[in-house]
């Protein structure tokens, strides 16, 4: 498996997670509330920030389908083109977030919805490119955005392994190894048991790529559990505020839970450790301090035999261990021992 550079980070075995805060459409459209995201996922000290670059015209046929979402504890009905509409920015607007990121020396990059969007990202310089559930099985488009040879973050919502496969032959098709995998289920929030982790492990093996996890589930447990499964990459939808207006607020994590996300999968990142079998050097000293070694139970005379009543077990575990007393029964002292002093070969013949 390649290591995948994204702007100043690699991403792959051996490296830390790269945790993304997806801003998807909870800015509302409004660029001080993306700046404002900006600074609290500094704050939390994720790798990255992640946008969704669309034109709603260039997306949506029928201008009178409706979309259903939980909003403030209410369910809205409303045009799904009116709700991204809103939320669209401008290439100005991209650029002054770019640069707002630059400033605030954090990773930002963007979901274009299509060819359009890709071009004007490419102008303003984008590290990588990220194509959502949705257009896994758009291959043209996928196949056009390998083409530039930057990173893809492909998600894997909706799929199966064969459709999988398809944009992945894409991707190399290209002539671009810079790949990664998110395994992602598109429910919003995705319940427990949908979630599926161990797909993480196939992905793995199927496809030789970083594969990491794009979390819709609410709470940080099913992301600790991908990144024991070694993902790689964790993307977690982010929101300031639970209770503002927009189809995806409620489930998203808050500043608390993103903070709580990172430094969680930080801790853990330290106490998955290595998976070599020794005792680490503080277990060492405390080996030798409540182990225990052969002593004598009695004070023993040079030149007596020793039988089984002559000794006991006991602390510290810098002698002989328990385990030697058959060897050294019937061998004769070489010294007087003392009673709870250690009995060493060099005490015995």
């Amino acid at each position: 498996m390649e290591r995948i550079k994204i702007a100043n980070k690699y991403i792959g075995n051996n490296e830390p997670t790269f945790i993304i805060a997806e801003m998807g459409i909870n800015h509302n459209g409004d660029i001080n509330i993306a700046k404002k995201m900006i600074d609290v996922a500094v704050q939390c000290k994720v790798d990255a920030v992640k946008f969704q670059a669309f034109r709603a015209e260039e997306f949506i046929a029928d201008r009178k389908e409706t979309y259903r979402y939980k909003s403030q504890g209410k369910i809205i009905t409303e045009s799904m083109y009116e709700m991204f509409k809103r939320c669209e920015f401008s290439e100005r607007e991209f650029k002054e977030l770019f640069e707002y990121c630059h400033k605030k020396k954090i990773i930002c990059f963007v979901t274009p919805q299509n060819i359009s969007d890709l071009k004007m990202l490419l102008r303003i310089g984008v590290p990588a490119i990220k194509v959502g559930s949705d257009d896994l099985t758009n291959l043209p488009l996928i196949k056009e955005y390998a083409s530039y040879k930057l990173p893809v973050i492909l998600s894997t919502g909706m799929a199966d392994l064969g459709e999988i496969e398809d944009s992945v032959n894409e991707v190399y098709k290209a002539k671009n190894n810079n790949l990664i995998l998110l395994h992602c289920v598109s429910s919003y929030p995705a319940l427990a048991d949908e979630v599926n982790l161990r797909r993480i492990q196939t992905l793995r093996q199927a496809f030789r790529v970083p594969v990491g996890f794009s979390d819709h589930t609410q709470g940080v447990i099913a992301a600790l559990g991908a990144v024991c499964l070694g993902a790689k990459v964790i993307e977690k939808h982010f929101t300031l505020d639970k209770n503002m207006v927009g189809p995806d607020h409620w489930f998203s994590a808050d500043p608390k839970e993103l903070k709580e996300l990172v430094e969680s999968i930080r801790y853990l990142e330290k106490a998955l450790g290595s998976p070599e079998v020794k005792p680490s050097l503080k277990e060492i000293r405390m080996r030798e301090l409540t182990r225990r070694s052969i002593v004598a139970a009695r004070d023993i005379k040079k030149g007596e035999k020793l039988t089984y009543d002559m000794i006991e077990y006991k602390r510290p575990g810098i002698g002989l261990l328990p385990k030697f007393a058959n060897f050294i029964m019937g061998r004769q002292a070489e010294v007087d021992i003392k009673k709870n002093e250690l009995i060493t070969f060099e005490k015995i013949k």
